[in-house]
């Protein structure tokens, strides 16, 4: 989950206002509740725990058999964990050092899937990850048929970092962090989309097979997303946030039906962008934080905001965190984003990538005493397609920032299943 202060405007109690209106039941903002089917075990960021804190979901569907299909999840310093469809943890994958890295483990933050990468010997699905702690992508082959260990490392050992010159820089840790996929239909080649921690840059990265069976990336272009903004009483606006750090994007994900980038800027909104970085970004909507002024305090590395001049959305509370797509029989479908500050996920609407239009909003509410509900969530993944008798109409997956494992003064996070269909009831 997120490890900047709370202070960051992208995490600023709106007020008293919005403090009693987020009191009120869910529904009585036309706010949807769902329930979660299952949950993963806790995920513990403490020695005890192995230093494991969930971030990132990915859903693989198994085609030979769609009730054997996996969720890939990050869990930062932990690695990476592979579930089944009960929620069951099948493998535990390390998050390895990086060269001169002094034997210090990576740090996962984010993780999406290509489908049909081409690798000595054929065709492989393969997940892909962001190394924040070593500013690298590593790349792990999928295997359905290996139901105890299915990820296997194909990382090129001569992977280079994504932003960094070099270890001094990595320290500084402006490394790679948030990550989508992307085929481009026209030519065939495969990108990441890659963004960098505290800065608001995304590069694109192609992807790449070697002789040897591995998989290498290169650089291809960035682009630089706005850290400061116009305001209509001619005025500028810059995030509040620790000196040096600019306002980050994280959850990203390219729609594949016409090559639209979507990239949350956290503190700011949800932007639009071409996934090749070509052409001028598009801030489709704000945080409802968009232009309150904020006051910085070392101490205690927190923002106090001042007044709300009014210029912010009305869907979105920062940070905007996971942007996942569900694709609908006829190609349309929705855009769904995490909106952390209220615990809500938005919906927007696919069929004009120039217009995406507000379609609702549910919550992830607790199913019973045992199984709680997913607050100021990081990543979510859905799938639409029929993955067995559990999940026959499609899969959500999200992150939860605040599991309740009835452990007594440990922090827990974890990852929550919900059916998909549960969701686009309350949606339509």
């Amino acid at each position: 989950m997120t490890t900047r202060p709370v202070g960051r405007a992208g995490a600023l109690v709106l007020g008293a206002l919005l403090a009693a209106s987020l009191s009120l039941p869910a529904e009585a903002h036309g706010i949807g509740v769902v329930r979660p089917k299952a949950e993963t075990l806790p995920l513990f960021d403490d020695e005890a725990g192995g230093d494991a804190n969930a971030d990132d979901p990915a859903i693989w569907r198994n085609p030979a058999d769609p009730a054997r299909s996996l969720v890939i999840a990050t869990a930062k310093q932990g690695g990476l964990r592979v579930y089944d469809l009960d929620a069951q943890q099948v493998q535990s994958v390390a998050a390895p050092a990086g060269p001169g890295a002094d034997d210090a483990p990576g740090r996962f933050n984010n993780v999406d899937l290509v489908h049909g990468l081409r690798l000595a010997g054929g065709r492989s699905d393969v997940a892909v990850v962001s190394d924040r702690g070593n500013d690298r992508l590593r790349i792990y082959r999928i295997d359905g048929s290996r139901p105890g260990a299915p990820l296997t490392d194909v990382t090129d050992p001569a992977v280079r970092p994504v932003f960094s010159a070099g270890q001094d820089e990595i320290n500084e840790q402006a490394t790679a962090y948030g990550l989508a996929t992307w085929t481009d239909r026209s030519t065939g080649r495969t990108y990441a989309l890659v963004s960098q921690r505290n800065r608001a840059r995304i590069a694109l990265v192609e992807l790449f097979a070697t002789r040897a069976g591995t998989v290498d990336y290169r650089q291809v272009r960035t682009i630089d997303l706005p850290s400061s903004f116009r305001l209509p009483n001619g005025g500028t606006w810059t995030p509040c946030g620790e000196p040096g750090e600019l306002p980050q994007v994280e959850g990203m994900v390219v729609d594949p039906a016409d090559g639209t980038l979507y990239a949350g800027q956290e503190d700011v909104g949800i932007w639009r962008i071409r996934a090749g970085l070509s052409g001028t970004p598009q801030l489709m909507d704000k945080v409802r934080e968009f232009g309150v002024p904020g006051t910085y305090d070392e101490e205690t590395e927190e923002c106090t905001p001042g007044a709300d001049p009014g210029y912010g959305g009305t869907h979105l509370t920062a940070d905007v965190e996971g942007l996942t797509l569900v694709t609908e029989r006829d190609g349309d479908g929705y855009l769904l984003a995490s909106s952390q500050g209220d615990n809500t996920f938005v919906a927007y609407d696919r069929e004009r990538a120039d217009d995406n239009e507000y379609e609702g909003a549910f919550r992830i509410s607790a199913a019973s005493d045992t199984l709680d509900g997913s607050e100021v969530c990081d990543g979510a993944a859905a799938l639409n397609a029929p993955l067995g008798p559990k999940y026959p109409h499609g899969l959500l997956v999200v992150q939860d920032g605040q599991e309740t494992p009835g452990t007594s003064g440990r922090e827990a996070t974890g990852f929550k299943f919900v059916a998909l269909d549960d969701v686009l009831d309350t949606l339509d």
